[in-house]
């Protein structure tokens, strides 16, 4: 009896280790859900007038002044961290790496319904950077003291702190920061192609404008043609985000402008100016918001890999040898020139932030690891050949650690998991929102109540990647421990593309439904079916949008929008009524029809036969009015 009962007894006991070991698998491979939980870290970052779809309910409006002293509006973008100044450069780099992701992850993060998310959290960073850039060669850089910034511990709804803006132009450069800006604009622009073909056009007319001005030729304007580091410029930001140079910042905005434009003058400028700026003599082991080499190096052996070197060949041989040479090194096959890992296999660049470079890392590796199979090609190692999938393996590793599979048992990434980071350095979250505490907080009260207090955070800050652990893997989750507890844009940005690229990938694993499902805020854009795009056919009226000039007034850009109406039907239409909301300027080959945001084709253009079309322009200062078919005959 007792030797029944014993196996028994062994049996239970083996199916819940068993159970737990499946539970705690799932909880490492549940990219899906940690995806979700990346873009709510955007959404509690958010400055300026938050839209009615908010789904982080603990934050409200915030820094609606944001440069109004100086003449300029800068509401809108980002918080840096867990404090409230907004850092042009690394905001500028989770931008680009957000919209990385947006255009190598395109299929990735359409199948999990995520694609939206990506492209508000882009847009929201986007449509501050088109305000700091109101002119030629001129760039605001920083809003928000950081002195002053870390000597009070408030909410940003209470920030009774500076918030002087600083800014950058031709007599106090910022070619790094200008750079990123440029590449940000370049890769966002590439994002929304093909769900918002306007907003796409501005912001390439943007990065072009940011990153060059030759003669009559748009190529390398304020950041080549003025050059200087921003830290220089911007002296503020030395202590915080000083730069360690601008040659990358160069090299990476015109590799990102090529690839949105195709344009061979700026593949050009990276190969004149390989050895000059680095590009194909530094072999890096670390991708960050201050080092771009290894993504430039990356991002240039695409078009080797892809057979579009052309002339440039063998330069862009050199710059794939140093992309492999970071490959390598991360896979530890890199003739003992290898990176640092600790016990539990994390890389590890600095004490300071940590995870932001093995996050930043896992996300490069993983594109190149997909350049490298569409080109049936191998990585060639010091140590060996390997092939493409060790890349994705690598970055599997350094993402399970983050989220779990790690000495500690626990997940940095904020509201992931059983067990999480619970003293978070963060304002907002450390301190209880501004709708159940309404009176303020002032500035030396936060840090006597809420900074110093061993309990949990008030509002848990979902998808926050926190700094993370020692050398020796060792965590303390303390709020006053800031280097390893204080959550970066650059270090959750990688996320969104590396999370994607493994729930889809050949990992795949379960996920949970988004947070909340909420319409799209007014400021966002998606393709609808009267939205032409080149792949889409069948819908019986379409529409191409594109920018065909632009010019400034005082200081507003307006910009001269073409539509082309197609009646992509097999028979004639008639009595054509379109509505067009958001037009805030005059409108030219369409006539308004009495009733509110309606018009119709002109009395000489009543009918539209198969497979005709019909121009109207209109010109506004921002991007396109929504344009819908309301009825036809």
């Amino acid at each position: 009896m007792s030797k029944f009962g014993g196996s028994l007894l062994g049996v239970s006991l083996l199916l819940t280790v068993l159970l737990a070991a499946a539970t705690t698998a799932a909880e490492y491979y549940n990219y899906g859900s940690a995806l979700d939980k990346t873009f709510l870290f955007f959404e509690a970052q958010r400055s300026g007038k938050l839209p009615a779809t908010q789904r982080v309910k603990w934050r409200g409006h915030s820094g609606l002044t944001d440069g109004l002293s100086q003449g300029v509006s800068l509401e809108g973008g980002y918080y840096d961290a867990g404090d409230h100044v907004k850092f042009g450069l690394p905001m500028a780099f989770s931008v680009t790496m957000l919209s990385w992701a947006a255009v190598d992850n395109r299929k990735e993060l359409s199948g999990l319904n995520q694609m939206q998310q990506t492209l508000w959290s882009i847009r929201w960073g986007t449509d501050y950077f088109i305000k700091a850039h109101p002119q030629p060669n001129v760039l605001w850089g920083q809003v928000g003291d950081g002195q002053s910034d870390h000597y009070c511990w408030e909410r940003p709804e209470d920030m009774t702190t500076s918030r002087t803006a600083y800014k950058l132009d031709q007599y106090h450069p910022g070619s790094d920061l200008a750079g990123e800006t440029a590449a940000a604009f370049a890769a966002a622009s590439l994002a929304f192609k093909p769900y918002n073909s306007s907003y796409s056009a501005i912001l390439l007319s943007h990065a072009k404008e940011v990153s060059v001005v030759l003669g009559s030729y748009l190529l390398f304007s304020f950041a080549d043609k003025y050059r200087g580091l921003y830290t220089d410029s911007i002296p503020n930001a030395k202590a915080f985000y000083m730069s360690s140079g601008y040659s990358d910042e160069l090299l990476w905005a015109a590799a990102w402008l090529h690839r949105a434009t195709g344009d061979q003058y700026y593949l050009k400028y990276t190969i004149d100016n390989a050895g000059y700026m680095g590009g194909t003599g530094w072999g890096m082991k670390e991708f960050s918001w201050d080092n771009k080499y290894a993504g430039v190096q990356v991002l240039l052996s695409k078009v080797l890999l892809e057979g579009k070197g052309g002339p440039y060949t063998s330069t862009l041989k050199q710059y794939q040898m140093k992309a492999d040479y970071f490959a390598c090194a991360c896979l530890k096959k890199n003739g003992g020139y290898n990176i640092q890992t600790t016990p539990g296999g994390l890389m590890y660049v600095r004490e300071w932030n940590n995870l932001q470079y093995s996050s930043a890392a896992a996300f490069l590796l993983a594109v190149y690891s997909d350049y490298l199979s569409a080109a049936k090609a191998k990585l060639n190692c010091p140590d060996g050949s390997v092939q493409p999938q060790a890349l994705l393996d690598f970055a599997k590793s350094q993402a399970d650690y983050i989220l779990g599979k790690n000495r500690q048992g626990m997940s940095y990434l904020v509201g992931y998991g059983p067990k999480y980071p619970i003293r978070v350095h963060h304002r907002g979250a450390s301190v209880p929102s501004i709708f159940v505490q309404r009176s303020s907080v002032r500035c030396v009260q936060g840090f006597d109540s809420w900074y110093r207090r061993s309990q949990a955070d008030p509002n848990v800050i979902h998808g926050a990647l926190v700094g993370g652990p020692d050398q020796n893997d060792n965590y303390s989750d303390d709020r006053t421990n800031y280097e390893q507890s204080e959550p970066t844009l650059s270090g959750t940005a990688p996320l969104v593309g590396l999370f994607a690229k493994l729930f889809v990938g050949s990992y795949g694993g379960g996920y949970s439904k988004p947070y909340q499902t909420t319409k799209p805020p007014a400021t966002s854009y998606k393709a609808t079916p009267t939205t032409y795009t080149p792949k889409q056919s069948g819908a019986p009226i379409e529409f191409l949008h594109s920018i065909t000039a632009n010019w400034m007034a005082g200081n507003t850009r307006y910009y001269r929008h073409k539509v082309i109406i197609k009646n992509n039907s097999q028979k004639q239409i008639s009595d054509l009524k379109l509505k067009i909301e958001d037009l805030s300027g005059p409108i030219w080959g369409l006539i308004p029809t009495g009733q509110k945001n309606t018009y119709q084709l002109p009395q000489w253009q009543k009918t539209l036969r198969a497979g005709q079309t019909h121009d109207f322009v209109y010109v506004q200062g921002g991007p396109q009015a929504k344009v819908s078919v309301l009825s036809y005959y």
